[in-house]
């Protein structure tokens, strides 16, 4: 039941930013957006450090001088992992000109959706991976870490689900329930991937410090080749920074506080 409920939380931030559509009728302002684009980088980037890939070397330790081997090995196996997502299926990130990724007829909402089902792919792969260690007999992985991944991941998808439904609503024309749907939609592949990466998890326990540190490769992906630059540009990227920090700080205290 607990591990469920750690899988389901990502999913329930992304459903409750995306229902914000109900209650809000205006876009995000640049300002607000800048924020919780920051907040959420402040959020993986920790995550990605105290969650991921800290537990990832302590599980190496038998390894002595190289118990950075696997964090390093899995971690670039994780970045470029991304990179090829982001080559292969066809997106379009909010307020960009043109999708990227291969030509395509798919819809212009099917394919920003697609981009933020692009962001969850990791997070969702992280908190299975972290449930994973935590059932592993020889991981240093608590409940209570766990839980701090997922509510921490949780807290950054309450914005990424809000950043989607939102522009859809007021930017594209799509009516609110429709615009709560692509919302939720985007969020499917977390408990999906966490589930499906907890059900391999007597197959994948040797490889436990690799996919730590491919799940945090992979969500920096995301950070520093989208967040960041689109927090970043234009008026308000003090703001950005100043989220950043706040979510890092976050995430950071409730790993260590609840690990």
């Amino acid at each position: 039941m607990n591990i469920l409920l750690g899988l389901l939380i990502p999913f329930a931030g992304t459903s409750a930013g995306a229902a914000c559509v109900f209650f809000m009728r205006n876009k995000l302002s640049l300002f607000v957006k800048k924020a919780l684009l920051g907040f959420a980088s402040g959020v993986m980037v920790a995550a990605s450090v105290w969650s991921l890939l800290i537990p990832a070397m302590d599980m190496s330790e038998w390894m002595g001088k190289f118990a950075f081997v696997p964090a390093a090995a899995g971690f670039m196996i994780g970045i470029l992992f991304l990179l090829v997502m982001d080559r292969v299926i066809p997106h379009l990130h909010m307020g960009a000109s043109s999708p990227e990724g291969p030509k395509t007829s798919l819809k212009k909402t099917t394919m920003l959706v697609l981009a933020v089902t692009l962001h969850n792919i990791p997070e969702g792969m992280a908190v299975g991976v972290v449930f994973a260690g935590m059932m592993a007999e020889n991981a240093q992985i608590t409940l209570a870490g766990a839980f701090a991944l997922s509510v921490g991941i949780a807290i950054q998808n309450f914005p990424e689900g809000a950043i989607i439904s939102l522009p859809m609503r007021s930017e594209e024309g799509v009516k609110r329930s429709k615009a709560f749907l692509y919302g939720v939609l985007s969020g499917v592949v977390e408990p999906i991937g966490g589930g499906l990466t907890i059900l391999l998890a007597s197959y994948i326990t040797p490889l436990l410090p690799y996919l730590l540190a491919f799940a945090a490769g992979a969500m920096l992906y995301v950070v520093v080749e989208e967040l960041i630059p689109e927090s970043s540009q234009g008026e308000h990227s003090n703001v950005a920074t100043i989220a950043f920090a706040i979510g890092f700080v976050l995430m950071m205290t409730l790993d260590v506080a609840l690990g």
